[in-house]
């Protein structure tokens, strides 16, 4: 019983850990969002652009609002007609001018009257771009969305239920009655006809349902779930294993849907040419039938093929697994079809393979090779070349050359943690470690016990570095949330090493070193040129 509870205590503070570290993620990332938007805030100026906007707006609507004033009064406003008198023939001109122009006025008035709304409605607009308001994370509210989604998609999966039973003849007289009508039906060609019958025939119950008629039918039972009144008062242990629970089952939800985007994707990327040949090949059979068979006769072939795969086939297919594993290859394609997780783990087993094979091919160097070592290196050159770390050598844990050492400003490193934004798992998000400049690279050593094999360990080129910035990430870590940030093509977004007690002192020999490192490669690249 102890042994259980210790598991229990065990369990809960591995979860509180992981709830902890999404935390401090979400607490970082805002940060960082709230410095990029600061940013380009700056940059583009963004509130005297709306501010513009909304001013031209408004001279818009006023200018529009006048124009329309100056029109109705023009026309209610215009002076009666004088009675006629006998006019000279001079002025008869002036006289069907001054007519023209009220027959036209009137004329505009009555087209404005009849069809000023609908004029106004082709009124070109900018479109005024809304966004909208985000809701805060609620663990009652998350729990009430899963159970919508749950209740919405009930008729999509009954549906998909009956569709089984259907093929898997759960009912043999009802399978037996629609394969009969179907076959019937696509032989007359009726199957898109009855198809639409159908569905008719399903809002039609629908309606009725709706009116308050009780219509149940389906091929296989339904099952009642018990529903569980929702409490109002919860603990917190409660309220954390409800959001754990609904966590999971999003988790699931989307991982499925995940994999089946993925292995389409890959389908159509040749990513397996052996299942994308297959594909390819069945269209160009497909487009060929189509330009040389009529409509007709290829409607009624697919509707007879369809029939006997749904009704006969997949029920052969699902009786017996080894017969399905052998001769259904769709199944096999899309059983075949790998996820870009798998994908990853191959190519990452690959590599390995290669690297331990070129690491069993390596010479062995003798004490006679020690020779060939120029002797003119300094005592402090000798003693960098066998620096080494609390886990090992220097050059072995970095998988560097024996030449690579830190440099003299940094022999013990500087203590700080790496902020890997690419990254989205606490224990890969944010690692402790130290962190060394060599001639060459810059090394972060991380301080988890679980990284000896230097996985978690990150080398970067100074050559490869594009950005390098002095960056604060928040003033409750140590060093008062100094850091540096550094980017590289390899990443999405910059790494932050921060909490550096002596952030001045590591950016400085950092700096100089890269400045060092981009002089000396420049004059090299323009010499070969």
């Amino acid at each position: 019983m102890a042994v259980a509870i210790q598991d229990f205590q065990r369990s809960e503070s591995d979860r509180l850990n992981e709830v902890k570290g999404h935390l401090e993620i979400a607490l970082l990332e805002k940060h960082f969002l709230q410095e990029e938007l600061r940013k380009l805030r700056e940059e583009t100026n963004v509130d005297s652009l709306r501010q513009e906007l909304d001013r031209e707006r408004s001279k818009r609507m006023d200018l529009e609002q006048k124009m329309n004033d100056v029109l109705k009064t023009r026309l209610e406003d215009s002076p009666p007609l004088p009675p006629r008198k006998p006019q000279s023939p001079s002025n008869n001109g002036t006289a069907d001018k001054q007519q023209k122009e009220v027959w036209s006025s009137r004329l505009q008035k009555w087209v404005y009257e009849r069809f000023g709304d609908y004029i106004e409605d082709f009124r070109f607009q900018p479109e005024e771009s809304t966004v909208e308001a985000e809701e805060p994370l609620s663990a009652k509210r998350l729990t009430e969305n899963m159970r919508r989604l749950k209740r919405g998609a009930r008729p999509v999966t009954n549906f998909l239920r009956n569709l089984s039973a259907l093929s898997n003849w759960h009912s043999v007289y009802t399978s037996a009655i629609a394969f009969i009508i179907y076959m019937n039906a696509a032989w007359h060609g009726w199957a898109i006809p009855m198809l639409l019958f159908l569905a008719i025939l399903r809002l039609s119950l629908n309606y009725l349902i709706a009116r308050g008629w009780r219509i149940q039918w389906s091929i296989v039972p339904e099952v009642s779930e018990p529903t569980e009144p929702p409490k109002e008062d919860l603990t917190v242990s409660e309220k954390f294993q409800l959001v754990l629970d609904v966590a999971q089952k999003a988790q699931n939800l989307f991982g499925k849907m995940a994999d089946v985007l993925e292995k389409i994707k890959n389908l159509f990327m040749w990513v397996q040419p052996e299942s994308t040949r297959k594909l390819y090949i069945c269209l160009w059979m497909a487009f060929i039938t189509s330009c040389v068979l009529p409509y007709k006769l290829m409607g009624f072939m697919m509707g007879l093929y369809a029939g006997i795969k749904f009704f006969i086939i997949d029920f052969l297919f699902k009786s017996c697994p080894k017969l399905r594993d052998k001769y259904d290859t769709p199944f096999i394609v899309w059983n075949s079809l790998p996820t870009d997780p798998q994908l990853k783990e191959r190519t990452n087993a690959t590599v390995s393979r290669r690297l331990s094979g070129t690491e069993k091919v390596q010479p062995v160097v003798s004490r006679s090779n020690l020779a060939t070592i120029p002797c003119g290196l300094s005592r402090e050159e000798e003693t960098g070349r066998s620096h080494s770390t609390k886990k090992g050598a220097f050059h072995e844990i970095f998988n560097l050359l024996e030449s690579e050492r830190p440099l003299a400003v940094c022999e013990n490193g500087w203590r700080c943690c790496l902020i890997n934004r690419d990254r989205k798992m606490p224990t890969d998000y944010i690692r402790n470690g130290v962190l060394y400049v060599t001639e060459n690279y810059l090394c972060f050593e991380s301080s988890s016990s679980r990284s000896s094999s230097s996985k978690k360990n990150k080398v970067i080129k100074l050559v490869d570095i594009t950005d390098i910035q002095k960056y604060k990430v928040l003033s409750v870590l140590p060093g008062s949330g100094m850091g540096i940030s550094i980017a590289t093509p390899s990443t999405q977004k910059p790494l932050v090493f921060g909490a550096m007690i002596h952030r001045d002192e590591a950016f400085e020999a950092i700096f100089t070193q890269y400045m060092k490192i981009m002089t000396t490669t420049k004059p090299a690249a323009s010499a070969e040129l």
